[in-house]
């Protein structure tokens, strides 16, 4: 596959709310300290689109303003992807126990706020954009899956932002898929540039998956989908060039040469 530029990156994690505190985390600066994230109140909409917002909307569009803002690319004129492993759970919670009373009866805004591609279609609306997005769910290959698709789609010459995002199931769906904490970052991304970072995707079924050397941070890695992504982003911020390997389908790797 052609080369990816990495024009911008936006992440939330507990603890580290934006890049350049992920950066000092990631590069070993400072220690990971993981503490519950603040209401996160993402830009560039109107009050009363804001009031809809989930906590998980909320996560997923401050990291995907935050790699535009870092990229300085318009994001009314950019492809995007928004990938989650889990989708807004405490949306489907609260409509399944609607759903079991005697007579339920769900909020249209709920059912409106439940579909997968709901993130993609507010953040549309806060950019003013016309462009094309597509939503993107492949259980703990799920970032893998929307690096793919990004690079997919940047064979079109327009910057591609893929916005990977994932908090914990609420009980009793958290039974069958337990994760971890909440985890949400942003690339955005361009073919053929002459960004400092840059990424090669290959798939393989040989390759052993990255891991990472601190405990706390590997905790979040292994334990919530969209945190699949921490040894790139950790690759990233150090700026040197090497491979990670990441889940995919099965076993199935990708990959990334980042040079």
């Amino acid at each position: 596959m052609s080369r990816l530029g990495v024009l911008g990156i936006g992440f939330a994690a507990p603890g580290l709310v934006g890049w350049p505190a992920a950066h000092e985390c990631l590069t070993g600066v400072t220690p990971y300290q993981p503490e519950p994230l603040p209401r996160l109140n993402p830009a560039g909409l109107a009050a009363n689109e804001r009031r809809r917002l989930s906590t998980t909307m909320r996560l997923a569009l401050t990291v995907a303003g935050e790699a535009m803002v870092d990229a300085g690319v318009d994001p009314a004129s950019t492809l995007t992807i928004f990938a989650s492993g889990n989708g807004d759970g405490d949306i489907i919670h609260s409509i399944c126990e609607e759903l079991a009373r005697p007579e339920p009866a769900v909020s249209p805004t709920q059912f409106h706020n439940s579909v997968h591609n709901a993130p993609a279609g507010y953040f549309s609306i806060a950019a003013h954009a016309m462009t094309p997005y597509t939503a993107v769910s492949a259980h703990d290959g799920t970032f893998a899956a929307g690096l793919l698709e990004a690079a997919a789609l940047a064979h079109e010459g327009a910057p591609v932002l893929l916005v990977v995002y994932d908090r914990p199931l609420p009980m009793p769906l958290g039974e069958t898929r337990p994760s971890l904490d909440v985890f949400a970052c942003a690339l955005a991304l361009q073919a053929e540039t002459s960004a400092d970072l840059s990424l090669e995707l290959s798939l393989g079924d040989d390759d052993i998956e990255s891991t990472l050397g601190d405990a706390e941070l590997e905790k979040l890695r292994a334990g919530n989908p969209a945190a699949r992504a921490l040894p790139l982003l950790e690759r990233l911020a150090h700026g040197t060039r090497g491979c990670v390997c990441l889940p995919y389908m099965g076993p199935t790797r990708l990959t990334i040469a980042c040079g």
